[in-house]
């Protein structure tokens, strides 16, 4: 079967009733939200950290991250395993609730505002049958600056 452009199979979340795309390729896990230990002087968006499976893993609330207003968590909650070259980090996000494959040449620019969301953190917006889903820019969301710095908080 022949396709025109590459795809990328990518897992939907949702943050404040928006819709954005990870790459499935860097996902190590969909988890049930769990106890987190919180991190003395952590950054505000650093929850803190969770043994998963023997292996402590920080974790960053995703709406904090973006400046959204922070929610209890509910049913739907869940934490984003990323596999990123030596570390993971785990993100809390609303839901997680669908694999979809996002045609590479379907994939818009980020325009300069996107809601509450900074555009750095975006890498581009695709409209999928009448949804329109922004591709995380992981590399952004996760700075060398901003993991180094999960444990100092930012004054």
């Amino acid at each position: 079967m022949e396709t025109e452009g590459q795809e990328i199979k990518s897992i939907v979340i949702e943050l404040d009733k928006e819709e954005y795309a990870i790459p499935v390729e860097v996902v190590g896990g969909i988890e049930r939200m769990q106890h987190i230990t919180r991190v003395p002087n952590a950054a505000d968006f650093v929850q803190g950290v969770i043994n998963l499976r023997g292996v402590v893993t920080p974790i960053i609330d995703l709406r904090k991250r973006f400046g959204m207003e922070s929610i209890e968590p509910t049913e739907s909650t869940r934490i984003i395993i990323i596999h990123r070259e030596n570390f993971k980090v785990g993100f809390v996000v609303d839901a997680a609730y669908d694999v979809i494959d996002i045609p590479e040449d379907s994939i818009e620019p980020a325009p300069q505002v996107i809601g509450t969301v900074d555009a750095d953190y975006i890498d581009g917006v695709v409209n999928i049958n009448n949804r329109l889903i922004m591709l995380l820019q992981l590399d952004k969301v996760l700075s060398i600056e901003s993991y180094q710095n999960a444990y100092t908080k930012e004054r």
